[in-house]
């Protein structure tokens, strides 16, 4: 199964706290800190929720 790598690219201050609590659920906690992830729907739908705090990039493997 393929693997995402998921970057925080911006900050959460000043944006709304669910959206905090997802970055720290994906373990993200300062920025550009990566963490990886299998892929799959319930981590997609994480990231459609930050994505404009996060970048994405696919992994092999």
């Amino acid at each position: 199964m393929a693997k995402l790598r998921v970057t925080q690219i911006k900050s959460g201050i000043g944006h709304p706290e669910d959206q905090k609590n997802t970055l720290k659920s994906l373990g993200l906690r300062r920025l550009n800190q990566s963490a990886v992830h299998e892929d799959n729907a319930p981590i997609r739908g994480m990231i459609v929720k930050i994505k404009h705090l996060v970048k994405v990039e696919e992994e092999a493997g």
